[in-house]
């Protein structure tokens, strides 16, 4: 006797569009510093609870130039001098030799690498951030040092393509004025 098997038609099921995961985006959550003077040298108002005046002196183009979308880094002018790469953070004057330094304006889009991380969940006082966000050190071609900031959203790990991205709309006049997004390219 031979059965016969019979293949019922398998329900047809609509396909349900996957909901789209909010990004989670890390937050500034202090008060905006206020700029009390630009020439020769930039001076700002940090608000605390006692207000700190502080003025960034020769390395005023950096702040600058975050505003605008830029960023900066200084170079030795000494042709002697062993170290030609730049530096970010900027430096006012040369580590090695002390000649005072040239500003360079790295072309955009920033990319640069994770070169390490990791996850803040107390920022401690100064770090007007909300917590945990992920502290990330970027290494960019042609740079000395290695500089410090933060992801935006994401989560990092080493050797992770990310691009730098400012704060120009209402900036804080601070080094949290640039920060890195993960970059598909």
């Amino acid at each position: 006797m031979v059965k016969k098997t019979i293949k019922k038609k398998a329900a047809t099921k609509k396909k349900v569009q996957p909901k789209k995961k909010k990004i989670e985006q890390v937050k500034f959550i202090g008060k905006v510093t206020k700029i009390r003077q630009k020439e020769p040298a930039e001076v700002i108002e940090w608000p605390r609870s006692l207000t700190h005046i502080h003025t960034y002196g020769l390395l005023s183009p950096f702040y600058e130039g975050l505003r605008k979308g830029e960023l900066r880094a200084t170079r030795c002018p000494n042709e002697n001098c062993p170290e030609n790469r730049l530096w970010i953070p900027p430096r006012a004057h040369c580590p090695d030799c002390h000649s005072e330094m040239k500003w360079k304006a790295l072309p955009n889009p920033v990319i640069g690498k994770i070169y390490t991380f990791t996850q803040v969940v107390y920022a401690g006082i100064g770090i007007e951030l909300s917590t945990p966000y992920w502290q990330v050190d970027v290494e960019i071609p042609g740079l000395a040092p290695i500089p410090k900031s933060y992801l935006l959203y994401g989560t990092p790990h080493i050797g992770m393509k990310v691009k730098a991205e400012f704060r120009t709309k209402n900036p804080t006049n601070t080094v949290l004025d640039y920060y890195w997004v993960p970059y598909e390219g």
